[in-house]
């Protein structure tokens, strides 16, 4: 019997404490309301229990009875109205039907058709039922049982994983234990049955205690703890009145003061842990969010080069076009300054056309469109043709460039032998850009048998690279310009023609500049996306500045 009352007490306690602290965290929370109306109904429903199984007298047990009838009542009553408020169902009209039919019954509750007054049974009062005391628990029943069936409904529906099928998912098994083992109380009015409701009841407390602990029921985090320690804090400050002793009430006290003491820095520990826990969440979200941004402008940004690069591609190699007609004397001759232009014009759209292919298959790669046509070749025939492409611009420079391979050795490897070409090409034209005349580099294709990899190595006694720009050489985009600064000049000293032929002249430096001391970021980057592609390696190295750098592409053999 003191089991049945201490868990009416605890009961009545943990849910009024639980749920006005939900209730606190959060006030214009509808769910925190609407759960905190549930726990006064339930703690009510327990106080009032215990109230009538403690009375001495059949008149008290009969008097705290009526109360007990009526908060019974609305409990299902607060049940429906937190869980259509936690699955989020609108239904303006049947809250309203169910409370006006629990108000009427609150009335019928007070007539003799529902109860005749009470009997003693196992030891403490119970309800005598009237001729229709039926009623009641099938209100009861029928409201919690289609509160569990919206649960069930929207469990069904909502995705796998997600926290709110979690809290869904505790709520029933609460739900289900709590309320029909809340149920047994009607057994002692028909069957000789011990009523044991309360414990089930208190189970459901537990359910509802861990959802809100791992699933972030309300978003609270500190209500268990906070409830632990109040109830610790309570007995010590009870515990304070029932010494008998001067000792033990010294002790108790500095106890209780102590405890209380290190509580209030407990809790304010724990709020600055989460908080700054909720701040890194939410700077990770607003990164997320960055994140996604950044990614969409991304995309923007390649399909914007995409489409850019495929405009600027027609009208280009039309002007390449009847620049190499005009210089070929198609339309007739021309006069040497004029050949000189064109010559110009038609060096300056070589070049843009080839940094617009250079750009498209950046966007290719971004894309993932890139797509390698593999066969086997003869690796050292690919080197030596793409070089004697490349005989003109190799005698300009005044570079001396040597090849060497076995000559007797076939050298297999399975490419894409139009994407090596461009890697091939690349490398040679940084090599010879980069390297001053009268210098010198050095093109070998090797077979190396332990590793089973076919090795190309381009030396050069050029410009060297410090550890820094080789390890920023490879980025998207590295374009920097290393256009040199121009002379000043006295504007009063200028005549209008000497200014036109200064900003003709500057144009064509800077045009050329730039074109010419083009870092090769974006060469590179495109080398290294196709050698990975291929399963290869790529690797630079120079000893500094002024010390000329070398460039190692390794591949597998091919079968």
């Amino acid at each position: 019997m003191n089991l049945f009352y201490t868990s009416s007490i605890i009961l009545a306690f943990t849910s009024f404490l639980l749920g006005l602290m939900v209730y606190l965290k959060d006030r214009k929370n509808n769910l925190s309301k609407q759960w905190f109306i549930f726990s006064i109904f339930l703690a009510g429903w327990a106080i009032s229990l215990y109230l009538v199984a403690s009375a001495k007298s059949a008149t008290t047990a009969f008097n705290w009875q009526y109360l007990l009838d009526i908060v019974a009542l609305w409990v299902p009553v607060g049940y429906f109205n937190f869980i259509t408020t936690l699955l989020n169902i609108k239904t303006p009209r049947l809250p309203w039907v169910i409370s006006g039919i629990a108000v009427i019954l609150s009335f019928f509750s007070l007539t003799h058709f529902f109860k005749l007054g009470v009997v003693q049974k196992f030891d403490f009062y119970w309800i005598n039922p009237g001729q229709y005391y039926f009623v009641f628990p099938l209100f009861f029943t029928l409201v919690v049982l289609y509160s569990l069936f919206l649960l069930i409904r929207v469990y069904r529906k909502e995705q796998k994983g997600s926290v709110l099928r979690s809290q869904i998912r505790y709520q029933i098994i609460a739900g289900a234990i709590g309320f029909s083992g809340g149920a047994t109380n009607f057994l002692p009015q028909l069957f000789n049955i011990f009523p044991f409701g309360n414990y089930f009841v208190i189970i459901y407390i537990f359910f509802i205690s861990y959802s809100i602990l791992k699933y972030h029921l309300f978003n609270l985090k500190l209500i268990l703890v906070e409830l632990a320690i109040l109830l610790l804090n309570l007995f010590l400050f009870l515990n304070v009145f029932t010494s008998h002793e001067k000792t033990d009430l010294i002790l108790n006290v500095s106890v209780s003061v102590f405890i209380l003491a290190f509580s209030a820095v407990l809790i304010r520990g724990i709020y600055k842990d989460i908080r700054d826990k909720e701040r890194i969440e939410g700077l990770v979200k607003d990164m997320e969010v960055a994140n996604e941004k950044l990614r969409m402008l991304e995309g923007q940004k390649t399909e914007f080069v995409s489409i850019a690069s495929h405009q600027l591609r027609t009208p280009l190699t039309v002007i390449k076009g009847y620049a190499s007609m005009i210089l070929e004397g198609t339309f007739g001759h021309i006069n040497d300054q004029a050949r000189d232009a064109m010559e110009k014009l038609y060096k300056s759209s070589e070049r843009i056309v080839a940094l617009v292919e250079d750009l498209l298959t950046v966007s290719r790669i971004e894309q993932g469109r890139m797509m390698l046509n593999f066969e086997t070749i003869n690796f050292k025939d690919l080197v030596q043709g793409v070089i004697d492409e490349m005989e003109n611009e190799i005698s300009e420079s005044k570079i001396d460039l040597s090849f060497t391979a076995e000559e007797e050795k076939e050298f297999f490897v399975s490419i894409d032998e139009k994407k090596f070409k461009q890697v091939v090409k690349h490398i040679l034209e940084n090599a010879i850009k980069y390297t001053p005349a009268p210098g010198s580099v050095r093109v070998a294709v090797l077979d190396d048998s332990l590793t089973k990899k076919v090795r190309l190595t381009v030396s050069d006694t050029g410009i060297g690279m410090t550890r820094e720009q080789i390890t920023s050489i490879f980025e998207r985009f590295n374009l920097k310009l290393e256009v040199g600064g121009h002379a000043t000049f006295d504007e009063k000293h200028q005549t209008p023609e000497e200014d036109e032929r200064r900003e003709k002249e500057e144009a064509e430096t800077a045009e050329e500049k730039m074109m010419e001391k083009r870092t090769p970021g974006i060469g590179l980057y495109i080398v290294q996306e196709i050698v990975e592609a291929h399963h290869g390696t790529l690797r630079i190295e120079s000893a500094g500045t002024d010390l000329g750098t070398t460039v190692v592409v390794e591949l597998p053999k091919g079968e």
